[in-house]
């Protein structure tokens, strides 16, 4: 069995910050304490840098059809673009089949994953009842999945009404399942969007103009009281309005067990960036908000209001009409030119995956606005615990997965394109200044990323099974 011993780090969990050494043997974290010694190890120097648990991003899509295309990473180059950012575990959706039970899915998603280059598991997106699919959804724990999402938008296609959703969140409640929400209003959005197009109003500040910011803070109160009633938990993914934020305050100040996530783009961006020439580019539902919201939502992860920063990751090109160059390889896939005359055809999604630890590092924890243990809880320890994964996954404990980002904190860099890694054309944070990036990173105590060279492989991930009855945050 091997052994790795990385000496004389500083090592940052979601509590602690301290100095010691970590022993690692086969795949799992044998020892955490100071002056380990291991004759027959290989030893790597951590001295002046950060150790952390590898990232785990509860919300990405990868290889996800969309419109006339799909998003642009899979589950290779998704994965070594996360590895390249610290992330070592990602949380995919699987989409339910348009008739019959979620089986075929489910396989033609491990059927796609079985090319994953670092740990995955995987959340069931519930887009449709009746008694067969109901009495189903348990049997997805067998599966290793124990969250259902559920949508108050994309009427006639994604969303449930509201009674459905309660009765889906009574199913998951009994079985220890956690619901999950991706809280718009649906009907006005369909109003919104109709009177647009008739208008003449089609460049993609339009996306951001027909989902009003209420009907997000309206549907984040009704899917807390509709959890409330069904006696459980919920969890509403990419939080991005300082409304819904208010809801979720409301709500948990009332003692209900209502979650949150948020993601970097709706910290950093605006309604603003849709008006510019390359506004597709900022595309994503829910849409950018006001830089008040951005304002808001910083306020939220400082305390404690929201739990997790996911991203959301679904990647598609800008301009998928002129190929790239990955791994040696010329590669076009169609993109957000497919609606360059009207923004409901753009495809909804941004890249992220491997922007979201360095980017968030240098932002929040370089600029004092959050601790460095509440980053690791926020990025990694909060969503093992959450998705029962924990303490598997989160964690830098005897019996852990090895997964570990060595940091240097004193890396200075212009970020961009050359450093994410994403397969696709552009990058949300180009040229913008970074200190602390990740200078080592390993997956199961195999060392995936050193420096600028990746040494992962195409299908080294392996698929978790997440345990139900996980922890309320």
């Amino acid at each position: 069995m091997s052994k790795i011993l990385i000496r004389s780090g500083k090592l940052i969990t979601a509590s602690d910050i301290v100095e010691a050494d970590i022993l690692i043997e086969g795949e799992q974290i044998a020892e955490v304490g100071k002056g380990l010694k291991a004759s027959d190890a290989e030893v790597i120097d951590a001295s002046g840098k950060l150790v952390m648990p590898g990232g785990i991003d509860p919300h990405v899509h990868l290889d996800l059809p969309m419109f006339d295309t799909v998003s642009s990473d899979d589950h290779y180059t998704g994965g070594k673009a996360a590895a390249f950012g610290g992330t070592t575990t990602v949380m995919d959706f699987i989409n339910q089949p348009d008739e019959g039970s979620f089986q075929s899915n489910l396989d033609a998603w491990h059927a796609k994953a079985e090319k994953a280059s670092i740990d995955y598991a995987f959340h069931m997106n519930v887009t449709r009842i009746d008694d067969d699919i109901l009495a189903e959804i348990p049997r997805l724990v067998d599966e290793g999945i124990t969250t259902v999402k559920m949508f108050t938008a994309y009427n006639g296609r994604l969303r449930l009404q509201d009674g459905e959703i309660f009765k889906v969140m009574r199913v998951a409640a009994e079985h220890g399942m956690l619901p999950m929400v991706h809280a718009e209003n649906g009907d006005v959005i369909d109003i919104l969007v109709k009177e647009a197009l008739v208008a003449g109003h089609t460049a993609p500040e339009w996306h951001a103009l027909t989902r009003p910011a209420q009907g997000a803070a309206d549907a984040v109160l009704r899917t807390a009281m509709l959890a409330a009633q069904a006696g459980s938990a919920v969890y509403i993914v990419h939080l991005n309005t300082a409304g819904g934020l208010d809801q979720i305050r409301y709500a948990r100040g009332r003692g209900l067990p209502v979650m949150a996530e948020t993601c970097p783009p709706y910290l950093f961006f605006s309604i603003d960036d849709l008006r510019g020439p390359d506004g597709a580019k900022w595309i994503c539902s829910p849409p950018m908000r006001a830089k008040s919201d951005n304002v808001a939502l910083w306020g939220g992860l400082e305390d404690g209001s929201i739990q997790t920063l996911g991203t959301d990751h679904c990647p598609f090109y800008f301009d998928g009409s002129r190929p790239i160059e990955y791994e040696g390889e010329m590669i076009a896939i169609p993109g957000k030119e497919l609606g360059k005359d009207d923004f409901t055809k753009i495809p909804n999604g941004l890249p992220g995956v491997g922007d979201r630890l360095p980017v968030m590092w240098s932002q929040s924890v370089g600029k004092g606005l959050i601790t460095p243990t509440q980053f690791v809880a926020l990025t990694s320890t909060n969503v093992a615990k959450i998705f029962g994964l924990y303490p598997r996954k989160g964690c830098l404990m005897p019996g852990a997965d090895a997964d570990i980002a060595i940091w240097d904190p004193d890396r200075e860099l212009t970020y961009g394109l050359a450093y994410s890694h994403h397969r696709t054309d552009y990058n949300l944070y180009e040229g913008w200044k970074l200190k602390g990036f990740p200078q080592k990173v390993f997956l199961r105590g195999h060392l995936i990323v050193d420096g600028d060279q990746w040494l992962g492989r195409r299908g080294m991930g392996k698929y978790l099974r997440c345990q139900p009855g996980a922890e309320v945050l």
